[in-house]
């Protein structure tokens, strides 16, 4: 810490501990704890296990839906989404009919601990795998000081000093820019990690992957445990160099198909159109994005917008009796629940259980692409996830207490107590 440092910054309400070595937190995107737990059983992750046994050990939850923006910016915010305002990776404007991705800073209505951190005069390294998730985690940092980077694997090839912090990212880092449906996306961003924390020592950096493995792939499968042995290598260079880590994910993931390996799905949609009348209603699946190969938009949560005069409770009713769908409520409970913003989600709230998943119509989701057995998430069955720091913090709490989205929190209480 030098002089100019402050003792704490304050950001969304809560006070983050400065630094004395730099604090790292790592999302594992549809990081199942099973997933960890399978590949230090085969061996094949020595630095985690030896991490969990010397330091902090907990499960913590997710916020709701589990879904990638929601918690990436929960994490990147401290706080849930009737905060930071973004519920999911899309969004229904009722008002114009449009449905758009929700990955435009405009949605954003809570500063960053990035951004926090950065005007307290702390440098910063934002590294993502998607590009959108990009300008969201970057908003509020600017670039003209070399305090902060901010960037993608997908399009680390077109960075630039004044629009992310380095120019030609996949040229400083001396890989090309792997396919966005690929491991590589991840290692890229693990790599990135690395040489940042030897060459520019952040106070406060982010990394974020991408979950191309843990759709395809369940918990213990030879590529999944590839994937975290190679994640393993990484960590123990970022371990070594004396950072205080916080590992953790955006949501689990569970499969969601048949004994047969086709999709299980219930298509809400339909079946809005058999009982209210073709396209009055509206149902969002805030899972969509642009990269819907691995999980064809199917994901197990949902929101439903009514025609006016709809009767509420009888649709809900008629929901509650569909085989695997598990907790149907109005806007107002679910949002108070879940600590959602209420202008941004639909008349009624609905989940589906471990193995099911919900869709719109079933003529709207091109499946051809799922060439493995459909593994997703957002409902509650992958909420939790695993929250491992590489320090002793005896306090920690855990789930429900604990949320992912504390990873900065404890990441820098750690980094401060080095």
């Amino acid at each position: 810490m030098n002089q100019m440092s402050p003792v704490a910054v304050e950001v969304n309400g809560r006070k983050y501990p400065w630094p004395r070595v730099p604090a790292i937190a790592i999302c594992l995107d549809g990081c199942e704890p099973a997933y960890l737990d399978e590949a230090i059983k085969d061996g094949l992750m020595p630095t985690l296990e030896r991490i969990r046994t010397k330091g902090t050990v907990r499960t913590a939850h997710s916020v709701i839906p589990s879904f990638t923006n929601p918690n990436n910016l929960s994490i990147a915010t401290g706080r849930p989404p009737a905060v930071h305002g973004i519920c999911g990776n899309y969004l229904y404007n009722p008002e114009t009919g449009e449905e758009v991705m929700m990955n435009d800073p405009k949605f954003l209505r809570a500063p960053t601990i990035f951004h926090g951190f950065y005007d307290a005069g702390a440098k910063v390294a934002v590294v993502t795998a998607k590009d959108k998730l990009r300008a969201l985690l970057g908003h509020g940092l600017k670039f003209d000081e070399d305090r902060a980077i901010c960037f993608s694997s997908e399009r680390s090839d077109t960075t630039t000093k004044a629009e992310h912090g380095i120019d030609n990212a996949s040229k400083w880092l001396g890989r090309p820019v792997p396919d966005v449906y690929s491991a590589e996306l991840s290692e890229f961003v693990f790599a990135a990690g690395v040489k940042l924390l030897k060459e520019w020592r952040p106070d406060v950096m982010y990394l974020t992957t991408t979950d191309y493995v843990q759709h395809k792939y369940a918990p213990g499968v030879k590529e999944a445990n590839d994937f975290y042995e190679m994640f393993d290598r990484y960590l123990t260079e970022l371990d070594a160099l004396g950072a205080a880590i916080v590992v953790t994910a955006d949501h689990g993931m569970k499969p969601k198909h048949h004994a047969d390996g086709s999709p299980n799905v219930v298509y809400v949609q339909d079946l809005m159109d058999e009982w209210l009348g073709k396209d009055t209603a509206r149902v969002i699946l805030p899972i969509t994005d642009p990269y819907v190969v691995h999980h064809g938009a199917l994901g197990s949560f949902a929101t439903a917008y009514l025609p006016k005069g709809a009767d509420r409770e009888a649709i809900m009713g008629k929901l509650r009796e569909i085989e695997g769908i598990t907790l149907v409520v109005g806007r107002e409970e679910g949002c108070k629940r879940f600590e959602l913003p209420e202008d941004r989600v639909g008349d009624i709230i609905m989940i589906s259980g471990e193995n099911k998943t919900i869709g719109t119509s079933e003529s709207r989701h091109n499946l051809a692409a799922l060439n493995e057995p459909l593994r997703s998430h957002g409902g509650l069955t992958e909420q939790a996830v695993p929250f491992i720091v590489n320090r002793v913090l005896p306090d920690l709490p855990d789930a429900p207490d604990l949320r992912n989205f504390d990873a900065f929190l404890y990441a820098v209480t750690a980094a401060a107590q080095a």
